[in-house]
């Protein structure tokens, strides 16, 4: 017989080991079912190998840029075989932690691909488990091809895309959302010719137009070439390459690698047999607490609404188990989670652009400065960044945040936190930040924001 349990978790990745965790320290006997490797896309696959490719570009452009710091380097090259083993032993490192973390709280893992029985239980092979408090599903997502084009051979997905043998000459690159960016300015700046496509017309086009604009020339800076508003059509797959054409030029690459979207991973899950709604774009329907229409089903991260992200996968986790386990739990507020993407310069938002608080109606104020207006910016080589905050002048809200530039990631948090704790930007401008930093922009930015902007 199967063993019991109170909750059962499909799915390993950040939204589902995170949900196991929460889960066991509640006191609930839990189980992690995984088809594949503990630690699902984002640490195998996806976040994590892209963050470690990432960062060797970041030396390497540290190095290039060692001359103006009075440093010389000679020789300098790139062997991918080690960047490879690197990103193998960070992705071994995470996931074998996760592994450790489940151990560690006397969680079980099953391994095969899960799915929804009859009276309430998971199906894994031709075993039936029973939860007695939740089943949550967290099976993430899948790539899409773009209309046109079709996955095979040298025409590759994201995840191929950080895991390839060997460094391409050229590649092309199909969506400069923050996938496909961080793509591009990865491998652009390790050496490889890189055609950017995007359909809209600007790259990363979700940001606010300031932001992206200066995105969009540093990243024009890295080996890369834009083609906006261009469809790319005629893909073809060879042994050895890829041919396409777009407007009147015909082209070829090394892989061309699409990044133009992705969707719900439910095929297996059984959901129309177990009557667990959707909604019209395919994603599981879901209450602010993570409840399907299902009693006990949950469902979080990539197959329910609200932006494709990790921190937002885990979060949902937690709350879906503290649900299950009759706590008290609040909605998540999706458009204050902070977006992050990790090319060079470093993308970082939350909360409304500037277009979409006027479209709402608020009385819109704008406090803008560049990195060099503080003696950071200057005294490590990042003047271009820009940090741009959006305010309710009514209320003294803020209503949203928008950073380009060095550590962008890490800034952005300080705006989120003081949005979380019902601060304005008014409380912002006046919190002492130490000095020399990169986050005095923000309190700079937040008293541009009030009317009196010191440095600027």
């Amino acid at each position: 017989m199967p063993e019991q349990y109170d909750c059962i978790v499909i799915g390993s990745g950040p939204g589902g080991y995170v949900a196991a965790i929460r889960a066991a320290q509640l006191g609930m006997k839990t189980a992690v079912v995984e088809k594949d490797k503990v630690g699902g896309r984002c640490l195998n696959y996806a976040c994590i190998p892209a963050k470690a490719v990432l960062r060797v570009a970041d030396i390497l452009s540290e190095i290039d840029d060692a001359d103006e710091f009075g440093i010389e380097v000679s020789g300098r090259e790139v062997d991918f075989s080690k960047v490879s083993a690197r990103r193998e032993k960070v992705v071994k490192t995470l996931t074998g932690g996760v592994s450790g973390l489940f151990k560690k709280n006397k969680i079980d893992v099953i391994e095969g691909e899960g799915s929804l029985a009859e009276g309430g239980g998971v199906k894994v092979g031709d075993d039936v488990y029973q939860a007695s408090k939740a089943i949550i599903l967290a099976t993430g997502s899948v790539p899409k091809p773009v209309p046109g084009t079709q996955f095979g051979g040298r025409v590759i997905g994201t995840e191929e895309a950080w895991a390839l043998p060997e460094l391409p000459k050229k590649i092309a690159v199909l969506g400069a959302g923050a996938s496909g960016s961080e793509i591009a300015s990865a491998y652009g700046r390790l050496g490889t010719e890189v055609l950017l496509f995007e359909m809209l017309d600007r790259v990363l086009p979700t940001e606010d137009a300031d932001i992206s604009k200066v995105a969009g020339r540093t990243l024009a800076k890295q080996n890369i070439k834009i083609s906006l508003g261009v469809p790319v059509e005629n893909v073809q797959s060879h042994d050895d390459k890829v041919t396409f054409s777009y407007g009147d030029k015909t082209d070829e690459a090394d892989y061309l690698i699409i990044a133009a979207g992705r969707g719900p991973d439910v095929e297996a899950l059984g959901l129309d047999k177990a009557g667990v709604k959707l909604t019209d774009r395919g994603l599981i329907e879901v209450d602010g607490a993570l409840r399907t229409s299902v009693e006990k089903v949950y469902a979080i991260g990539d197959l329910v609404p609200g932006p494709a992200l990790a921190h937002k996968a885990s979060d949902e986790g937690v709350i879906a188990v503290e649900d299950a386990n009759g706590m008290k739990t609040h909605p998540i507020e999706y458009i204050d989670i902070p977006r992050a993407t990790f090319c060079t310069p470093n993308v970082a938002s939350f909360g409304l652009t500037e277009a979409q608080a006027r479209e709402q109606g608020i009385d819109v104020v704008v406090g803008k400065v560049q990195y060099g207006a503080v003696g950071a910016g200057t005294v490590y080589g990042d003047r271009g960044g820009v940090i741009k905050i959006i305010g309710d002048k009514k209320y003294g809200e803020l209503v949203g945040g928008h950073i380009v530039g060095a550590k962008a990631t890490e800034l952005i948090q300080e705006l989120v936190n003081a949005k979380a704790l019902e601060g304005g930007y008014a409380e912002v401008a006046r919190i002492i930040h130490g000095h020399p930093t990169l986050s005095e922009g923000v309190m700079e930015a937040a008293r541009a924001a009030d009317g009196w902007l010191i440095h600027g």
